[in-house]
């Protein structure tokens, strides 16, 4: 099991709510079809989705929710 510490993912995030909005909808993309924006040899889709959030290649955009 890949080691993620929880401080590097929380620079990302203002809240753990958001890094786990963030790190589900980024590994729905990537089981998708998504191509990950970093190199690693995981084949997990969760695990690329959170080394992705600890590079900073994934941010959270908020909408007020009136679309």
């Amino acid at each position: 099991m890949p080691y993620i510490p929880l401080e590097d993912l929380s620079k990302n995030a203002n809240s753990f709510y958001k890094l786990v909005l963030m790190a589900a909808e980024r590994a729905n993309q990537i089981l998708n079809g998504s191509k990950p924006v970093i190199d690693t040899i995981s084949k997990k889709h969760t695990t690329i989705a959170l080394r992705e959030i600890c590079a900073g290649k994934v941010s959270y955009k908020e909408t007020d929710g009136k679309e």
